[in-house]
Formats: structure tokens, C-alpha cells, sequence
């Protein structure tokens, strides 16, 4: 399958994961979220800004990579790129405030890390499109893309690791489905931003290929 190809698919399967999970949230009640909330007054409308602005970072995220915009449409490249990086800015740092509401500490620790991953690769990416490094910039936002789409990579790999679980444990559920799923819940942010940022350092170090 061609490079563009792959990427439409690519952003057919993003959506296609992450519009059932976000519809809750845009009903703006705490009652239809998805993790618990314990303070409706501050930690439900940071989640809810978060997952806003985070959309806002994958919808922009997308079209940076599309060769009409980049190569025909400068001008729209660089205003969806400070779409792009104020949106991840905005969504990392309200993600950082977020971390000390989550009280699994496996999840708060992947949340902590993904975050700031996140805002550092794009600031790189930006720093270096302001000094003119183009291929060094495109090689960060690359990465930071790759960090943006853990929220899709994330969920995908769900079902792979409850079978991963299933068959580790002897093909027994020795705490029960509900412990399962916790686990599960416990690792898949690792596993999706390993397998992203293999994926991407991948596709950065072969010669010649564009997204």
C-alpha cells in the first residue's frame, strides 16, 4: 500500500477509536465520564479541556503531513503548525496539572511521562522551525505526532494485551475479568508510545520516505 494511503488509513482508524471515547465528555456531564472523578469543580473541566485541545492537536496534527499543504499551501502549513503547537502546549500542560488526580500510580506515572514527551518534542519541533532547520523540524514533529497519537496506539493495543494476559496467566483468569482489565489499563500508555516511537524512529531513519 502507498505512503498516502497508509495515512488516510491511518486517519480513518484515529477517528474511528477515538470519536466514541471523546462523545461523552462533550456532554459536559461528569456522571458519563470514563474514569473517576472526584471533583467535579476543577478535575472534571481540566479533563474535558484536555481532551478538547488534544483533538485539536491530532485533527491539525493530520494535515501538517499532507504534501498539498506543505509543499502547495505554505501559508496554511504554517498556520495549522501554531494551531498545532499551541493546541499540544495548551493540552500537555493542563495534562501535567491533571497527573495528581489520577490515583493509580502506574497511570499517573505514564500520564506524567507521555505529557512531558509530548511537550518537549514539540517544542523542539517548533525551535527548530523558527531557526530554519527544516529537516530537523520535521523529524520533531514527526515525534511529536507519533506522542499525539498514543491516544489512538493506546486503545488499540487493548485487545492485544488482554489476550497477552489470557495466555500469560496459563489461559486462566486467576483475579477475575475485572483484574484483567485493570492490569491492562495499567500498561497500554507504555505499550502505546513504545510501539509509536519505534514506528516513528523507523520511518525517520529510512532514506527517502515521506509521510
Amino acid at each position: 500500500m502507498k505512503p498516502k494511503k497508509i495515512w488516510w488509513v491511518i486517519v480513518i482508524i484515529s477517528f474511528g477509536v477515538l470519536i466514541p471515547f471523546v462523545a461523552p465528555y462533550l456532554t459536559l456531564d461528569p456522571a458519563n465520564s470514563r474514569v473517576s472523578i472526584t471533583s467535579t469543580g476543577i478535575q472534571f473541566p481540566l479533563l474535558v479541556a484536555h481532551i478538547i485541545t488534544a483533538c485539536v492537536a491530532l485533527l491539525s496534527g493530520f494535515f501538517q503531513f499532507i504534501d498539498y499543504f506543505r509543499v502547495k499551501k505554505p501559508n496554511v502549513h504554517r498556520y495549522l503548525g501554531r494551531v498545532y503547537v499551541g493546541s499540544v502546549f495548551v493540552s500537555g500542560g493542563l495534562a501535567l496539572v491533571y497527573v495528581p488526580y489520577i490515583e493509580n500510580f502506574s497511570k499517573a506515572t505514564s500520564f506524567l511521562v507521555l505529557s512531558i514527551l509530548w511537550v518537549f518534542t514539540c517544542w523542539k519541533g517548533y525551535r527548530t522551525a523558527v531557526r530554519k532547520q527544516f529537516a530537523d523540524h520535521r523529524k520533531w514533529m514527526m515525534r511529536s505526532f507519533g506522542i499525539t497519537l498514543v491516544a489512538v496506539s493506546g486503545r488499540i493495543v487493548v485487545p492485544v494485551l488482554l489476550l497477552s494476559y489470557y495466555i500469560v496467566n496459563g489461559f486462566s483468569l486467576p483475579g477475575g475479568r475485572e483484574k484483567m482489565v485493570e492490569e491492562v489499563l495499567n500498561v497500554n500508555i507504555w505499550v502505546g508510545l513504545i510501539v509509536n516511537f519505534i514506528v516513528v524512529e523507523w520511518v525517520i531513519l529510512r532514506k527517502g520516505v515521506k509521510v
